[in-house]
């Protein structure tokens, strides 16, 4: 799903700030969902449904790519290809300085600037009549409580979020390892990653039964 926000970044990007690659994958699963290009199967896992919807961004591109077969989305943060899409989303969050070194987490700079953003943009009161912009945005500020809140039924297939989790000191990701705060620099991930194929193109769906995409 092409297109900034008012922040001037993309969703994925403000969420890979706060959050690392398991909230970064959070929301560009979340945009392939509002756009009918990803169902969810059994035990979690998701692939994806139907053509490829147009105008799609790179890194939302690259995650519709690998599930030509299911996945879960555990899965998809360790996937090589994705890896190396968040490797290359790095690149201009370094360049305007809000990545330090050696390891590219986000910096002071960073967290500030992302703390900025979710004061600015609190989590919705009602998901009823949310453009799917102001949808992404909150789940890349506000992580578990805005699936919860305005993707119920999808986060509990996919395993995005953890229901019975409470936020507690800071915005809460589940697909994160364990428990993951957005505000703790604690990637595993390499900033490299294998070269896999990027080519778009018609996906079929194939995830099987016991899911079934379909909106919250």
């Amino acid at each position: 799903m092409e297109g900034g926000t008012e922040t001037g970044w993309e969703p994925h990007r403000i969420a890979l700030l706060g959050g690392g690659p398991p909230a970064a994958v959070t929301v560009a699963l979340v945009a392939l969902h509002l756009l009918g290009a990803v169902e969810t199967g059994p035990r979690r896992t998701l692939c994806a449904a139907g053509p490829e919807p147009e105008r799609l961004g790179p890194f939302e591109g690259t995650v519709l790519d690998c599930l030509h077969e299911p996945l879960t989305a555990r899965e998809l943060v360790r996937h090589p290809d994705v890896r190396l899409a968040l490797a290359l989303t790095r690149i201009p969050l370094a360049e305007d300085g809000l990545l330090g070194h050696p390891w590219l987490r986000p910096n002071r700079s960073a967290r500030r600037r992302v703390a900025f953003w979710r004061e600015r943009h609190p989590l919705p009161a009602v998901a009823h009549g949310l453009a799917d912009g102001d949808t992404l945005l909150a789940v890349a500020l506000h992580g578990d409580a805005a699936l919860r809140l305005l993707l119920p039924r999808f986060a509990l297939r996919a395993g995005l979020a953890d229901p019975g989790a409470a936020a507690e000191g800071g915005v809460r990701f589940s697909l994160g390892r364990g428990r993951f705060l957005r505000w703790r620099d604690e990637y595993e991930d390499s900033v490299s990653g294998d070269r896999g194929g990027t080519g778009h193109g018609d996906h079929a769906a194939g995830c099987g039964s016991g899911g079934g995409g379909g909106p919250d």
